[in-house]
C-alpha cells in the first residue's frame, strides 16, 4: 500500500513537471496590473517556494488558500511580515484569523498588504537641450485589504473565500496645456475574490488543494483596460515520514507541491520542503520552475509551541531568495496565536 501511494505521488509530481513545462512555452507577458497581489510577504511561504495551497492550519492561508484556514486548532492566529523586494521596494502583510465556538460555524480572516515603491522621479518630454523636464516624485503606492471566510464541511474537506478592495496610486502625472501645464492624479481601485478548497484524504496526512485568486472586473486607467493577475492553483502536500516506519512525533518532513496557471506568465510548477524538530525550529526550502532571477528558496523558523510553557505561541520564520542580477529578496514574519 506504502509503495503504491508513493508511486502515485511520484506521477502526480512528474505529471505536473510535464505540463508546466508544456504550457511555460507559450508567451504570456505584461497581460496583466495590480502586480503587487501576486506577492506573498510570509517567510514561510517564501522559503517553501510558496507551494502553500494544500497546507491546512496556516495562518496566512488567505495569501494563498482561504479554504486551509478552517482547521486552524487556536481561537485568535496574528502575523505580520515584511518583505524587502528588489529595488528597494518594500511589502507589509498582517493577517488575523479567529477562529470562535472551536470553528463549529466556521473561521474568520482579514488581511492587510501595502507597497511602498519608493521615490521615484518623473520626467516629461521637453523643447531644451536635454529633451525632458524633471515633474517632481510621483511616490507610488498600493494596498489591499480583505475579509474571509471558511468552514469545513466535513472531517476532511473545507471551503474558504475572501473578498478584498484593491487600490492603486501612480502618483502624479503633468500634462502640457498650451503654454501651461496640469497635473493628474492616477488612481484606480477594484473589489477582487479568492476562492478555495481543501480536501485530506484520509491516507496518512496526504491532502489536495484548489484555489483561484485575484478573480476581478477589468480596470482601465485612462484608456487601457487591464486584468488583475488572476491565478489558478493545484497542490498536494504530506509529511512523508507518515509513509516510513521513522518515528515522527517529534519531527516532521512536509512536501508540498503546487501546479499554477497565471494569466500574466507561462504555468510553473513550485515544489517546497520543511523539515520540524520538535515543533522548536524548522529548516525550509523551495523551488519554483520558469524563474529567470528566483528559482530557489531557502529559511528557517523558530516556535515556542515545542516548549509547552503557556497556551500563547510565538514564532519568527525568515526567507531567503537569492535574485541574480537583483541581489536578494529577504522576508520576515513574526507570528502569534493563542
Amino acid at each position: 500500500m506504502k509503495r503504491f501511494i508513493i508511486k502515485c505521488l511520484t506521477a502526480i509530481m512528474i505529471i505536473g513537471l510535464h505540463i508546466s513545462l508544456s504550457y511555460s512555452q507559450q508567451e504570456k507577458l505584461a497581460q496583466t496590473g495590480f502586480n503587487f497581489l501576486s506577492i506573498s510577504s510570509d517567510a514561510r511561504a517564501g522559503a517553501m517556494g510558496d507551494a502553500m495551497n494544500s497546507i491546512s492550519g496556516y495562518s496566512g492561508a488567505l495569501s494563498h488558500n482561504p479554504a486551509t484556514m478552517a482547521d486552524i486548532p487556536n481561537l485568535l492566529n496574528i502575523n505580520a511580515s515584511v518583505n524587502s523586494f528588489i529595488a528597494d521596494i518594500k511589502y507589509l502583510s498582517v493577517n488575523a484569523i479567529i477562529s470562535p465556538w472551536s470553528g463549529n460555524y466556521g473561521v474568520l480572516g482579514l488581511s492587510f498588504q501595502s507597497v511602498d515603491y519608493g521615490d521615484v522621479l518623473g520626467t516629461m518630454v521637453w523643447t531644451n537641450s536635454n529633451g525632458y523636464i524633471d515633474t517632481g516624485v510621483l511616490d507610488p503606492s498600493a494596498l489591499a485589504i480583505g475579509i474571509g471566510y471558511a468552514k469545513m464541511i466535513s472531517d476532511r474537506f473545507s471551503v474558504g473565500a475572501q473578498v478584498k478592495f484593491a487600490y492603486q496610486s501612480l502618483g502624479t502625472s503633468v500634462i502640457p496645456s498650451g503654454n501651461s501645464t496640469t497635473t493628474k492624479r492616477n488612481l484606480a481601485n477594484t473589489v477582487a475574490f479568492d476562492f478555495g478548497t481543501n480536501f485530506k484524504t484520509g491516507i496518512k496526512s496526504l491532502a489536495f488543494g484548489m484555489s483561484v485568486r485575484n478573480f476581478s472586473r477589468e480596470i482601465t486607467y485612462e484608456q487601457e483596460e487591464f486584468d488583475l493577475p488572476l491565478l489558478f492553483t493545484i497542490g498536494i502536500s504530506a509529511n512523508v515520514l507518515d509513509f516510513f516506519e521513522i518515528p515522527s512525533s517529534q519531527q516532521s518532513l512536509l512536501i508540498s507541491c503546487d501546479a499554477t496557471h497565471p494569466r500574466s506568465h507561462p504555468e510553473q510548477l513550485k515544489i517546497g520542503a520543511e523539515y520540524q524538530f520538535m515543533k522548536l525550529i524548522a529548516l525550509r526550502g523551495g523551488y519554483i520552475t520558469g524563474e529567470d532571477e528566483d528559482g530557489i528558496t531557502f529559511g528557517l523558523g523558530v516556535t515556542s509551541s515545542g516548549l509547552g510553557i503557556s497556551s500563547a505561541n510565538f514564532a519568527v520564520d525568515y526567507a531567503y531568495t537569492p535574485y541574480g542580477v537583483f541581489n536578494h529578496v529577504q522576508r520576515i514574519t513574526v507570528s502569534f496565536s493563542m
